[in-house]
């Protein structure tokens, strides 16, 4: 008889396997660890489990009489070897079941890291990869060729040694997907990773935002080694600047189908803006541009304005966190016009002033697709908001958020008129609103408003009992996020009248917490709360965040979302010492 050793190592363990010629197992698997024990401060040796197995094929082999009509067992071993190949040759699918075998591999391989396996994906992100974890799973792509989307994002030990993992990746001819965010790359393995993808003609989408190497220069390691195929670039957060703008703007050039370029937190990329711009005009077929963050002044304002006409297929554009906007939002809007297509404009948290929103009200009018404006978190916008409104095109509007824009008297009344046609309805921070909500709830149209958040909006117990009334008639059947937080102002009769009105059948999301700081008991509405919990089939989070509640009461809170799967939002008796604490300091 025969034997062969089947060794496999993965991880810390290695397993062991006594096989005889026929293939089948003729002892156990054994498992160690590759950790010495230490026993009262000495080490203690320990036999191999190869050793024991190795001994007793020894020690059979001395025991047997050779037979001189019988091959020696190194011959036996050529003849098997010789068989297998012809088999292989006879029968084709003894290398599907190799690549079986790999897969199961894979398979193993993935498990020890938590990740389930896919064919044609592989997510190990947040997975705690190391530099030997990457290198076996370069062994490991051979077996897996028609991959598509692979994903290694936020493993921040894997970086200075990607090459282990780039050199295997000439096998993924079908890798569309490739994502290394907030890997803490190096030069060394941009130059790596820009030498693969020459070779990788399907890649689409190449997301290496949170890499900080590639600013300073360091993308010019990807210049002219990315394919044509590129449809999606992610960059976000990278360090660009000035000095990787004519390196962007050369590799955009040759990047014609390219649809979604996100440069977005890059503040130093100011004068960068202006080089990449330029190529703007290769890239016709961009349908999303995101620019948040990137210290936009006048002078990149005018130079990408003058672009924003090479791209008419834009359909999001991103401006938002550029305070260089605040007094110029002119240099841009005249050029605004040829957007006709755009759908999302991103301008929140700009410094936007009164003479900003003019240029605004110029250029509305041509922006006929346009569903979503976002400008909220500017202040000084609250008092002209209301010559805003006329100049949308509001039954094409969905979402307009208006949160923390110190909206005035004249501006809320304005804005009933659009609230109709919206899905999302943010007013938060807003405390116009507080006793004046009958007035928006009256335009409510049923079956469109999807989101309402009027955090810390001053609300009255008057104003709850109001939607308790909307919601009785239906007005807020399709409501999926409500969020109420902040309003500590209102009694305990407006959240019991709420919470039984019934007509929140679709809620998925509802906040009721309270500011920090602050605590208040819910024992007088709790009970409502247990009854309608039943009838809010489709709620997923739930946030009640510095309520107090008594241990019975949080027992029966319990009960009733035993069997749901509902996140529950609520402070911890550890929460509320350091709160008292803190409050005492």
């Amino acid at each position: 008889m025969c034997y062969c050793i089947s060794v496999v190592r993965s991880g810390r363990y290695q397993s062991v396997a006594l096989l005889s010629g026929a293939g089948r197992p003729q002892a156990q698997t054994f498992s160690s660890s590759a950790e010495a024990t230490a026993d009262t401060g000495q080490r203690q040796y320990r036999r191999s489990p190869l050793d024991v197995i190795m001994n007793q094929i020894r020690r059979k082999r001395s025991d047997r009489r050779p037979l001189g009509r019988f091959l020696s067992w190194a011959s036996d071993r050529t003849v098997i070897k010789e068989d297998e190949n012809e088999k292989k040759v006879q029968n084709p699918e003894a290398a599907d079941g190799e690549h079986e075998l790999g897969w199961g591999r894979v398979r193993a391989f993935l498990h020890k890291l938590g990740s389930e396996a896919q064919r044609g994906r592989i997510n190990l992100s947040h997975c705690d990869l190391t530099a030997t974890d990457l290198l076996e799973l370069g062994t490991l792509l051979h077996y897996v060729p028609l991959l598509e989307d692979l994903d290694l994002s936020w493993n921040d030990l894997i970086g200075g040694s990607l090459r282990a993992l780039t050199s295997h990746l000439h096998h993924m001819n079908c890798l569309s997907a490739l994502k290394l965010n907030g890997c803490r790359l190096n030069h060394q393995d941009i130059c790596a990773l820009g030498e693969a993808l020459r070779l990788l003609p399907s890649v689409e989408v190449l997301d290496l935002s949170w890499n900080g190497a590639l600013g300073g220069g360091g993308f010019q390691g990807l210049v002219g080694k990315l394919q044509p195929s590129l449809t999606e670039l992610h960059l976000v957060s990278c360090e660009l600047t000035a000095a990787d703008g004519s390196s962007l703007g050369e590799t955009l050039s040759s990047l014609p189908c390219l649809s979604v370029l996100d440069l977005s937190c890059n503040p130093k990329f100011t004068d960068g803006v202006r080089d990449m711009s330029s190529a703007l005009s290769k890239t016709t077929a961009l349908r999303t541009l995101r620019l948040q963050g990137v210290g936009l002044d006048h002078h990149s304002l005018q130079a990408l304005g003058e672009a924003l006409q090479f791209v008419p297929s834009l359909r999001l554009l991103d401006l938002s966190c550029n305070k260089g906007l605040s007094g110029h939002l002119s240099l841009l809007s005249s050029h605004l016009s040829h957007l006709t297509l755009l759908e999302s404009l991103d301008l929140h948290l700009s410094k936007l002033t009164c003479s900003d929103v003019q240029a605004l009200v110029q250029v509305l009018p041509s922006l006929i697709s346009l569903t979503e404006l976002n400008l909220s978190s500017n202040q000084e916008l609250g008092q002209t908001v209301h010559a805003l409104i006329p100049a949308l095109p509001l039954t094409h509007m969905r979402n307009l958020p208006l949160d923390n824009c110190h909206l005035s008297h004249e501006s809320y009344t304005a804005l009933v008129v659009a609230v109709p046609y919206l899905r999302c309805v943010d007013l938060s921070w807003c405390k116009v609103v507080g006793g004046r909500l009958s007035l928006l709830l009256a335009v409510l149209q049923p079956s469109v408003i999807q989101e309402l958040r009027l955090s810390s909006c001053d609300l009255t117990t008057d104003d709850i009992q109001h939607m308790a009334s909307a919601c009785r008639d239906g007005f807020l059947s399709s409501l999926k996020v409500l969020d109420l937080s902040y309003n500590g102002s209102v009694g305990s009769k407006g959240w019991s009248s709420l919470l039984t009105s019934g007509g929140l059948d679709s809620l998925e999301e509802l906040d009721l917490s309270l500011r920090p700081f602050t605590s208040a008991s819910c024992s007088d509405w709790l009970p409502a709360l247990l009854r309608a919990l039943p009838r809010l089939t489709a709620l997923r989070r739930l946030g009640l965040q510095r309520w107090t509640i008594g241990e019975k009461e949080k027992l029966q809170l319990d009960h009733s979302l035993k069997k749901r799967t509902v996140f529950l939002e609520m402070d911890t008796e550890e929460t509320n010492q350091d709160k008292e604490i803190q409050s005492e300091e």
